[in-house]
């Protein structure tokens, strides 16, 4: 049977009744309702009501109860214990306590209702500790930035898949990203193995600021705001140098309060939920550290698949929140960014690997790479300092007492990039090679019988019989008759 009705339902058959002229029994037999109902809403009706009130009024008391304050507060105590208890050992001790001091006993669902009703935050804090309640509750002043490059972004994330290492292990890699907050474009990132380090904070703060070679990436350019957690690598004297040197406001985020880097946090959710999965070796959350296919990507490889991601999709498709393609967002308006006077002023803040090499007539030998350029005529002999970017090999930037040269190119990778990685690799690939031709060749040498072409012939040594007969003639006594 049918008792609960709209507003517009009842109407309706009230209209039935009091316009049309249809008995109420009729109506009751057809709608299922019972008689005594369709004539309380008639009358109801009849006596100025509205249709909203035609239906059965809650108690004015509903939601309340009367317990005594005394028992209130002790529910709620033993509600914010940790570890929360049940409702039903709840109700038990609250019981017990009411017949002690002689009140009576509450309902289950009178202990129920008492406890759905703490503060959500008072039972945050008690059961989950002042961090989570921050998380939760806490206000949160949120940098919104109202150009492209007035503010950026740079984090760290340990990313949720095992990568291959040169050495043939299994690795998690760790990518840095920097992140316009106006456009929410990807600036830069570096994607490497092992803890995080000043050094990749400055490798994806060079590319990000430097012309990118990829015509589909236009952001570049120096930001007024850098905003970063609050890690060692971001905290570093050198951080602070380079950001005081290109007129950058360096700010940090509340030591273990990530709630402000929100932005970053969700663009890490991007790759975690649009890439990981499509790669092998991804960690689903929960697996603890368990990959669901085993790895076979190189770090390279993996580089590859971010840029593609970063640069042709994530850059390139309307954003929720901002309703923009990042790309089309950054570079509205016709603005130019603001770049450093001298390029190669950033690369010798920024680009903090540092050797010293000399100068031969042939050029600069460096990682079995030689790299010229007709500027380092004027310097054969000297020594210089040179400094490069890992992830480009075919170029670097050599500097004389301070004073910028020129940037010095390798002709063997002229016509592309490699890696400081894969040239290791290589190098190390090709000197494993030798050592697997030299065992085999040596094997084969230690198969081949004993050269005694030369050898002298082994002593004869006498038998017991032949010797005899000759100690005896050695010692026998010569007589006078016998001579």
């Amino acid at each position: 049977m049918k008792h609960r009705l709209s507003a517009e339902e009842r109407a309706a058959l009230l209209r039935q009744h009091l316009e049309d002229g249809v008995p109420l029994a009729r109506i009751s037999g057809q709608a299922g309702i019972p008689l005594r109902t369709l004539q309380r809403w008639t009358a109801g009706f009849r006596a100025g009501g509205s249709v909203e009130t035609l239906g059965r009024q809650p108690r004015s008391d509903r939601g309340s109860h009367s317990l005594p304050p005394e028992i209130v507060g002790a529910i709620e105590g033993l509600a914010l214990r940790r570890p929360a208890p049940t409702i039903a050992f709840i109700h038990r001790r609250i019981c017990d306590v009411a017949l002690d001091r002689g009140l009576p006993a509450p309902g289950y669902s009178t202990v129920r209702s008492v406890v759905a009703a703490i503060d959500p935050g008072l039972r945050t804090i008690a059961l989950e500790g002042d961090a989570a309640y921050r998380d939760r509750f806490e206000l949160v002043y949120r940098r919104t930035a109202s150009r492209a490059n007035e503010q950026w972004q740079c984090d760290h994330t340990e990313l949720d898949i095992e990568i291959v290492d040169a050495a043939g292990a299994r690795a998690r890699p760790w990518l840095t990203v920097v992140l316009d907050d106006y456009s929410r474009a990807v600036a830069g990132y570096t994607v490497f193995t092992g803890a995080p380090t000043a050094l990749q904070t400055a490798l994806a703060l060079h590319q990000a600021v430097q012309r990118k070679k990829h015509p589909a990436w236009p952001l570049m350019g120096l930001p007024d705001l850098l905003y970063s957690d609050h890690g060692a690598d971001f905290t570093s004297t050198h951080l602070e140098r380079v950001c005081l040197d290109t007129h950058i406001r360096l700010i940090h985020s509340l030591p273990g309060v990530p709630q402000g880097r929100g932005k970053i946090e969700r663009f890490y959710r991007t790759i975690t939920d649009g890439l990981l999965p499509h790669l092998p070796g991804f960690i689903p959350h929960g697996t603890r550290g368990t990959p669901v296919t085993a790895p076979t990507m190189t770090l390279e490889q993996l580089d590859a698949a971010l840029e593609r991601f970063i640069v042709d999709e994530y850059n390139q498709r309307t954003h929720s929140e901002t309703g923009a393609v990042p790309t089309a967002r950054w570079q509205a308006g016709g603005w130019i960014p603001r770049m450093p006077a001298r390029p190669e002023d950033l690369d010798l803040l920024l680009l903090t690997v540092a050797h010293q090499r000399i100068v031969h007539r042939d050029g600069i030998y460096f990682n079995g790479l030689r790299y010229l350029d007709l500027t380092l005529s004027a310097f054969v002999g000297e020594s210089v300092t040179i400094r490069y970017d890992p992830r480009d090999m075919a170029e670097i930037r050599v500097w004389h007492q301070d004073t910028f040269l020129c940037r010095a190119i390798t002709p063997e990778l002229a016509a592309g990039t490699i890696t400081f990685r894969q040239l290791k690799a290589a190098r190390s690939a090709r000197r494993n090679e030798l050592k697997k031709q030299l065992r085999n060749k040596l094997s084969l040498a230690d198969a081949l019988p004993a050269d005694d072409r030369y050898a002298p012939p082994a002593p004869v040594e006498p038998t017991r019989a032949s010797q005899q007969p000759m100690d005896e003639k050695q010692h026998q006594l010569r007589i006078y008759a016998e001579d």
